[in-house]
Protein backbone atom coordinates (compact mmCIF):
# COMPACT_ATOMS: atom_id res chain seq x y z
CA UNK A 1 0.00 0.00 0.00
CA UNK A 2 0.83 3.52 -1.03
CA UNK A 3 0.79 5.49 2.12
CA UNK A 4 -0.50 8.73 0.33
CA UNK A 5 -1.39 12.68 1.81
CA UNK A 6 -3.52 15.04 -0.45
CA UNK A 7 -2.93 18.83 -0.49
CA UNK A 8 -6.44 20.38 -1.92
CA UNK A 9 -8.43 17.45 -1.59
CA UNK A 10 -11.93 19.00 -2.27
CA UNK A 11 -10.45 20.63 -5.67
CA UNK A 12 -11.13 19.09 -8.58
CA UNK A 13 -7.39 17.73 -8.79
CA UNK A 14 -8.03 16.27 -4.93
CA UNK A 15 -11.02 14.64 -5.79
CA UNK A 16 -9.67 12.90 -9.10
CA UNK A 17 -7.25 11.88 -7.02
CA UNK A 18 -9.31 10.28 -4.80
CA UNK A 19 -10.97 8.31 -7.25
CA UNK A 20 -7.89 6.87 -8.45
CA UNK A 21 -7.40 5.95 -5.15
CA UNK A 22 -9.96 4.09 -5.02
CA UNK A 23 -9.98 2.63 -8.44
CA UNK A 24 -6.07 1.48 -7.76
CA UNK A 25 -6.89 -0.44 -4.30
CA UNK A 26 -3.61 -0.03 -2.95
CA UNK A 27 -3.29 3.57 -1.77
CA UNK A 28 -3.81 4.39 1.88
CA UNK A 29 -5.14 7.64 2.20
CA UNK A 30 -4.18 9.01 5.53
CA UNK A 31 -3.78 12.65 5.28
CA UNK A 32 -6.79 14.93 3.88
CA UNK A 33 -6.12 18.79 3.41
CA UNK A 34 -8.24 22.01 2.44
CA UNK A 35 -8.40 25.73 3.00
CA UNK A 36 -12.02 26.35 3.86
CA UNK A 37 -14.14 23.74 2.48
CA UNK A 38 -14.95 22.24 5.71
CA UNK A 39 -18.13 20.08 5.23
CA UNK A 40 -16.42 18.61 1.88
CA UNK A 41 -12.91 17.65 4.11
CA UNK A 42 -15.75 16.03 6.71
CA UNK A 43 -17.08 14.10 4.07
CA UNK A 44 -13.84 13.04 2.76
CA UNK A 45 -12.83 12.21 6.36
CA UNK A 46 -16.00 9.70 6.42
CA UNK A 47 -15.05 7.74 3.44
CA UNK A 48 -11.52 7.64 3.52
CA UNK A 49 -10.48 7.94 7.73
CA UNK A 50 -7.57 9.32 7.35
CA UNK A 51 -5.16 9.46 10.24
CA UNK A 52 -5.06 13.74 9.91
CA UNK A 53 -7.04 16.20 8.29
CA UNK A 54 -5.34 20.07 8.26
CA UNK A 55 -7.36 22.68 7.02
CA UNK A 56 -6.08 26.76 6.89
CA UNK A 57 -9.54 28.51 7.90
CA UNK A 58 -9.92 28.46 11.86
CA UNK A 59 -13.81 28.98 11.33
CA UNK A 60 -14.18 25.90 9.41
CA UNK A 61 -12.14 24.24 11.30
CA UNK A 62 -14.42 24.51 14.14
CA UNK A 63 -17.36 23.15 12.51
CA UNK A 64 -15.04 20.03 11.84
CA UNK A 65 -14.22 19.48 15.89
CA UNK A 66 -16.36 16.50 16.95
CA UNK A 67 -17.43 15.75 13.16
CA UNK A 68 -14.37 13.92 12.11
CA UNK A 69 -14.28 10.39 12.49
CA UNK A 70 -12.46 8.53 15.69
CA UNK A 71 -9.08 8.74 15.85
CA UNK A 72 -8.13 11.69 12.92
CA UNK A 73 -6.62 13.72 13.76
CA UNK A 74 -7.36 18.06 12.99
CA UNK A 75 -4.91 20.31 12.41
CA UNK A 76 -5.11 23.97 11.51
CA UNK A 77 -3.90 27.34 11.08
CA UNK A 78 -1.40 28.66 8.09
CA UNK A 79 0.61 25.83 8.67
CA UNK A 80 -1.42 23.08 8.58
CA UNK A 81 -0.80 21.23 5.12
CA UNK A 82 3.10 21.75 5.74
CA UNK A 83 2.87 19.97 8.98
CA UNK A 84 0.78 17.22 7.50
CA UNK A 85 3.11 17.38 4.04
CA UNK A 86 5.48 16.32 6.81
CA UNK A 87 3.79 13.36 8.42
CA UNK A 88 6.18 10.74 9.47
CA UNK A 89 3.88 8.05 8.34
CA UNK A 90 3.37 9.30 4.36
CA UNK A 91 5.38 8.24 1.53
CA UNK A 92 3.87 10.33 -0.85
CA UNK A 93 1.71 13.97 -0.99
CA UNK A 94 -0.19 15.07 -3.66
CA UNK A 95 0.41 18.67 -3.80
CA UNK A 96 -3.14 20.53 -5.56
CA UNK A 97 -2.89 23.46 -3.48
CA UNK A 98 -3.86 26.62 -5.58
CA UNK A 99 -0.71 29.13 -6.15
CA UNK A 100 2.59 30.01 -4.08
CA UNK A 101 0.93 27.87 -0.82
CA UNK A 102 2.22 25.06 -2.49
CA UNK A 103 5.87 25.64 -2.17
CA UNK A 104 5.85 25.25 1.80
CA UNK A 105 4.25 21.76 1.81
CA UNK A 106 6.05 20.89 -0.91
CA UNK A 107 9.61 21.86 0.52
CA UNK A 108 8.54 19.59 4.13
CA UNK A 109 7.52 16.87 1.83
CA UNK A 110 10.95 16.23 0.17
CA UNK A 111 12.99 17.28 3.33
CA UNK A 112 11.43 14.26 5.17
CA UNK A 113 11.79 12.05 2.37
CA UNK A 114 8.79 11.81 0.79
CA UNK A 115 7.89 11.37 -2.80
CA UNK A 116 5.91 14.66 -4.32
CA UNK A 117 3.22 14.52 -7.14
CA UNK A 118 3.09 17.93 -8.05
CA UNK A 119 -0.26 19.28 -9.29
CA UNK A 120 1.39 22.68 -8.31
CA UNK A 121 2.98 25.17 -11.34
CA UNK A 122 3.56 27.88 -8.87
CA UNK A 123 5.76 25.85 -6.67
CA UNK A 124 7.98 24.95 -9.34
CA UNK A 125 7.85 28.86 -10.83
CA UNK A 126 8.73 30.55 -7.70
CA UNK A 127 11.08 27.95 -5.69
CA UNK A 128 12.54 25.84 -8.72
CA UNK A 129 16.19 26.07 -7.38
CA UNK A 130 14.95 25.62 -3.45
CA UNK A 131 12.95 22.54 -4.72
CA UNK A 132 15.55 21.43 -6.65
CA UNK A 133 18.12 21.39 -3.31
CA UNK A 134 15.34 19.67 -1.52
CA UNK A 135 15.33 16.72 -3.84
CA UNK A 136 18.91 16.36 -3.92
CA UNK A 137 19.57 16.26 -0.52
CA UNK A 138 17.06 13.45 0.22
CA UNK A 139 16.52 11.55 -2.92
CA UNK A 140 12.60 12.17 -2.67
CA UNK A 141 11.25 12.14 -6.14
CA UNK A 142 9.67 14.65 -7.59
CA UNK A 143 6.56 13.22 -10.49
CA UNK A 144 4.74 15.38 -12.58
CA UNK A 145 1.09 15.48 -12.51
CA UNK A 146 0.27 18.50 -15.25
CA UNK A 147 -0.92 16.69 -17.95
CA UNK A 148 1.92 18.65 -20.06
CA UNK A 149 4.67 17.60 -17.83
CA UNK A 150 3.01 13.88 -17.01
CA UNK A 151 3.23 13.40 -20.68
CA UNK A 152 7.04 14.89 -21.35
CA UNK A 153 7.82 12.81 -18.43
CA UNK A 154 6.50 9.47 -20.18
CA UNK A 155 7.93 10.43 -23.46
CA UNK A 156 11.45 10.21 -21.52
CA UNK A 157 11.37 7.28 -19.93
CA UNK A 158 14.26 5.04 -20.78
CA UNK A 159 15.74 8.17 -23.13
CA UNK A 160 19.18 9.86 -23.09
CA UNK A 161 18.49 13.30 -22.14
CA UNK A 162 21.78 14.25 -23.88
CA UNK A 163 19.66 13.46 -26.92
CA UNK A 164 16.93 15.81 -26.36
CA UNK A 165 16.66 18.57 -28.76
CA UNK A 166 13.54 20.43 -27.61
CA UNK A 167 10.42 19.82 -25.32
CA UNK A 168 7.29 20.54 -26.80
CA UNK A 169 4.32 21.59 -24.82
CA UNK A 170 0.75 21.76 -26.32
CA UNK A 171 -2.02 23.96 -25.27
CA UNK A 172 -5.51 23.87 -26.36
CA UNK A 173 -6.09 27.90 -27.32
CA UNK A 174 -8.77 28.39 -24.59
CA UNK A 175 -12.37 29.41 -25.31
CA UNK A 176 -11.09 33.09 -27.45
CA UNK A 177 -8.84 31.11 -29.82
CA UNK A 178 -10.78 32.37 -32.47
CA UNK A 179 -11.88 35.31 -31.40
CA UNK A 180 -10.69 38.93 -32.57
CA UNK A 181 -8.01 40.39 -30.64
CA UNK A 182 -9.62 43.90 -30.38
CA UNK A 183 -12.74 41.96 -28.38
CA UNK A 184 -10.75 40.16 -26.03
CA UNK A 185 -10.90 43.23 -23.47
CA UNK A 186 -14.81 42.82 -23.41
CA UNK A 187 -14.82 39.37 -22.51
CA UNK A 188 -16.95 38.10 -19.41
CA UNK A 189 -15.95 35.93 -16.72
CA UNK A 190 -18.66 33.40 -17.41
CA UNK A 191 -17.22 33.18 -21.37
CA UNK A 192 -13.84 32.70 -19.87
CA UNK A 193 -14.49 29.80 -17.67
CA UNK A 194 -16.11 28.20 -20.93
CA UNK A 195 -13.20 25.68 -21.58
CA UNK A 196 -13.64 24.00 -24.58
CA UNK A 197 -11.75 20.82 -23.55
CA UNK A 198 -10.72 20.51 -19.58
CA UNK A 199 -12.70 20.94 -16.85
CA UNK A 200 -10.33 22.62 -13.99
CA UNK A 201 -10.67 25.02 -11.36
CA UNK A 202 -11.34 28.97 -11.78
CA UNK A 203 -7.81 30.12 -11.49
CA UNK A 204 -6.14 27.67 -14.01
CA UNK A 205 -8.87 28.25 -16.27
CA UNK A 206 -8.35 31.77 -16.67
CA UNK A 207 -4.73 31.10 -17.01
CA UNK A 208 -5.83 28.88 -20.15
CA UNK A 209 -7.93 31.78 -21.76
CA UNK A 210 -4.87 33.96 -21.22
CA UNK A 211 -2.14 31.73 -21.85
CA UNK A 212 0.33 32.28 -18.69
CA UNK A 213 -0.61 28.63 -17.44
CA UNK A 214 1.17 27.85 -20.50
CA UNK A 215 4.18 30.35 -19.62
CA UNK A 216 4.20 29.21 -16.59
CA UNK A 217 4.82 25.55 -17.63
CA UNK A 218 7.92 26.64 -19.49
CA UNK A 219 9.52 27.63 -16.05
CA UNK A 220 8.58 24.68 -14.17
CA UNK A 221 9.50 22.32 -17.61
CA UNK A 222 12.74 24.23 -17.46
CA UNK A 223 12.86 22.99 -13.73
CA UNK A 224 11.80 19.22 -13.93
CA UNK A 225 13.48 18.34 -16.65
CA UNK A 226 17.03 20.89 -16.49
CA UNK A 227 16.06 21.84 -20.19
CA UNK A 228 16.92 25.22 -21.22
CA UNK A 229 13.96 27.77 -22.23
CA UNK A 230 15.02 27.71 -25.97
CA UNK A 231 14.89 24.40 -25.99
CA UNK A 232 10.98 24.29 -24.92
CA UNK A 233 8.24 25.41 -27.25
CA UNK A 234 4.27 25.55 -26.98
CA UNK A 235 2.05 25.05 -29.92
CA UNK A 236 -1.55 25.43 -30.01
CA UNK A 237 -3.58 21.99 -30.16
CA UNK A 238 -6.99 22.49 -29.83
CA UNK A 239 -7.94 18.95 -30.05
CA UNK A 240 -6.26 18.23 -26.39
CA UNK A 241 -5.20 14.81 -27.15
CA UNK A 242 -1.48 15.14 -27.97
CA UNK A 243 -0.25 16.39 -24.20
CA UNK A 244 3.59 17.06 -24.67
CA UNK A 245 5.55 15.92 -27.60
CA UNK A 246 9.81 15.21 -27.08
CA UNK A 247 11.84 15.80 -30.28
CA UNK A 248 15.27 13.78 -30.22
CA UNK A 249 18.29 14.51 -31.47
CA UNK A 250 17.74 12.39 -34.40
CA UNK A 251 14.38 13.72 -35.82
CA UNK A 252 12.33 11.86 -34.49
CA UNK A 253 9.44 12.88 -31.84
CA UNK A 254 7.82 10.70 -29.03
CA UNK A 255 4.30 12.47 -28.34
CA UNK A 256 2.25 11.10 -25.16
CA UNK A 257 -1.63 11.16 -26.18
CA UNK A 258 -4.60 10.21 -24.70
CA UNK A 259 -8.05 12.02 -23.76
CA UNK A 260 -8.25 15.20 -21.65
CA UNK A 261 -8.85 13.63 -18.14
CA UNK A 262 -6.72 14.38 -15.13
CA UNK A 263 -7.44 10.74 -13.91
CA UNK A 264 -4.74 9.75 -16.50
CA UNK A 265 -1.93 11.70 -15.42
CA UNK A 266 -2.54 11.71 -11.95
CA UNK A 267 -2.83 7.87 -12.15
CA UNK A 268 0.40 7.77 -13.75
CA UNK A 269 2.29 9.43 -10.71
CA UNK A 270 0.69 7.69 -7.74
CA UNK A 271 2.00 4.36 -9.71
CA UNK A 272 5.28 5.99 -10.12
CA UNK A 273 5.62 5.50 -13.90
CA UNK A 274 4.11 1.91 -13.96
CA UNK A 275 1.19 1.05 -16.02
CA UNK A 276 -2.25 -0.04 -14.62
CA UNK A 277 -5.21 -0.24 -15.85
CA UNK A 278 -7.26 2.81 -14.89
CA UNK A 279 -10.30 5.49 -15.78
CA UNK A 280 -9.21 6.64 -18.55
CA UNK A 281 -11.45 5.96 -21.61
CA UNK A 282 -9.03 4.72 -24.69
CA UNK A 283 -9.00 6.43 -27.83
CA UNK A 284 -10.56 6.11 -31.04
CA UNK A 285 -8.16 6.16 -33.65
CA UNK A 286 -10.36 5.97 -36.47
CA UNK A 287 -11.97 9.34 -35.52
CA UNK A 288 -8.92 10.88 -34.57
CA UNK A 289 -8.03 14.63 -36.04
CA UNK A 290 -5.14 16.84 -34.90
CA UNK A 291 -4.18 20.53 -35.59
CA UNK A 292 -1.14 22.29 -34.40
CA UNK A 293 -0.56 26.08 -34.79
CA UNK A 294 1.74 28.56 -33.51
CA UNK A 295 0.67 31.01 -30.81
CA UNK A 296 0.31 34.69 -31.60
CA UNK A 297 1.77 36.88 -29.36
CA UNK A 298 -0.42 39.70 -29.67
CA UNK A 299 -3.19 37.24 -28.32
CA UNK A 300 -1.39 35.40 -25.65
CA UNK A 301 1.25 37.97 -24.15
CA UNK A 302 1.36 36.00 -21.11
CA UNK A 303 3.50 33.89 -22.43
CA UNK A 304 6.22 36.39 -23.48
CA UNK A 305 6.02 37.50 -20.11
CA UNK A 306 7.03 34.17 -18.60
CA UNK A 307 9.71 33.70 -21.11
CA UNK A 308 10.91 37.06 -19.85
CA UNK A 309 10.71 36.28 -16.46
CA UNK A 310 12.73 33.13 -16.69
CA UNK A 311 15.63 34.92 -18.44
CA UNK A 312 15.86 37.75 -16.32
CA UNK A 313 15.65 34.48 -13.60
CA UNK A 314 16.00 35.03 -9.49
CA UNK A 315 12.99 36.34 -8.15
CA UNK A 316 11.49 37.17 -11.69
CA UNK A 317 9.25 34.38 -11.87
CA UNK A 318 8.21 35.00 -8.20
CA UNK A 319 6.62 38.25 -9.28
CA UNK A 320 5.28 37.36 -12.39
CA UNK A 321 3.45 34.31 -10.58
CA UNK A 322 2.23 36.51 -7.72
CA UNK A 323 0.90 39.52 -9.58
CA UNK A 324 -0.63 37.17 -11.98
CA UNK A 325 -2.50 35.44 -9.16
CA UNK A 326 -3.63 38.81 -7.84
CA UNK A 327 -4.76 40.11 -11.23
CA UNK A 328 -7.13 36.61 -11.80
CA UNK A 329 -8.60 37.17 -8.72
CA UNK A 330 -9.01 40.68 -9.26
CA UNK A 331 -10.96 39.77 -13.12
CA UNK A 332 -13.23 37.18 -11.52
CA UNK A 333 -14.62 39.28 -8.90
CA UNK A 334 -14.86 41.76 -12.02
CA UNK A 335 -12.79 44.64 -11.10
CA UNK A 336 -10.56 44.58 -14.06
CA UNK A 337 -11.07 43.38 -18.07
CA UNK A 338 -9.40 40.13 -19.71
CA UNK A 339 -6.57 42.13 -21.43
CA UNK A 340 -6.25 43.81 -18.24
CA UNK A 341 -4.29 40.48 -16.54
CA UNK A 342 -1.88 40.65 -18.46
CA UNK A 343 -1.23 44.40 -18.38
CA UNK A 344 -0.73 43.75 -14.48
CA UNK A 345 1.60 41.67 -14.86
CA UNK A 346 3.70 43.32 -17.12
CA UNK A 347 3.73 46.32 -15.35
CA UNK A 348 4.78 44.74 -12.16
CA UNK A 349 7.43 42.57 -13.78
CA UNK A 350 8.82 46.08 -15.48
CA UNK A 351 9.25 47.26 -11.79
CA UNK A 352 10.88 44.70 -10.26
CA UNK A 353 14.43 44.16 -9.62
CA UNK A 354 15.20 40.47 -9.47
CA UNK A 355 17.49 39.20 -6.25
CA UNK A 356 19.51 36.01 -7.69
CA UNK A 357 19.12 32.92 -6.32
CA UNK A 358 16.82 33.99 -3.82
CA UNK A 359 16.37 32.21 -0.32
CA UNK A 360 12.59 30.88 1.35
CA UNK A 361 12.57 34.27 2.85
CA UNK A 362 13.44 36.22 -0.05
CA UNK A 363 10.83 34.13 -2.41
CA UNK A 364 8.17 35.17 -0.03
CA UNK A 365 9.15 38.91 0.11
CA UNK A 366 9.39 39.56 -3.48
CA UNK A 367 5.87 37.47 -3.54
CA UNK A 368 4.08 39.56 -1.32
CA UNK A 369 5.84 43.11 -2.72
CA UNK A 370 4.03 41.79 -6.39
CA UNK A 371 1.07 41.53 -4.46
CA UNK A 372 1.19 44.70 -2.97
CA UNK A 373 2.08 46.45 -6.15
CA UNK A 374 -0.35 44.46 -8.38
CA UNK A 375 -3.46 45.16 -6.00
CA UNK A 376 -2.37 49.41 -5.85
CA UNK A 377 -2.55 49.26 -9.78
CA UNK A 378 -5.41 47.67 -10.25
CA UNK A 379 -8.63 50.32 -10.78
CA UNK A 380 -12.13 49.02 -11.32
CA UNK A 381 -13.72 49.34 -14.15
CA UNK A 382 -16.07 50.89 -15.75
Amino acid sequence: MTRLVILGSTGSIGRAALEVASALGDVEVIGLAARREGEALAAQAQRWRPRAVAIEDAAAAERLRGILPPGTKLLTGPDAATELAALPEAEMVLVAVVGVAGLRPTLAALDAGHDVALANKETLVAGGHLVKAARERTGARLLPVDSEHSAVFQCLAGEDSATVRRLILTASGGPFLRRPVAELSSVTVEETLAHPTWNMGRKVTVDSATLMNKGLEIIEAHWLFEVPQDQIEVLIHPQSLVHSMVEFADGSTIAQVARPDMRGPIQHALSRGRRRPGLVAPMEWDRLVLTFERPEPERFPGLLLAREALRLGGTAPVVLNAANEVAVDRFLSGAICFTGIAATVAEVLARHEPRPAPTLGAVLEADAWARARASEMIQPTG
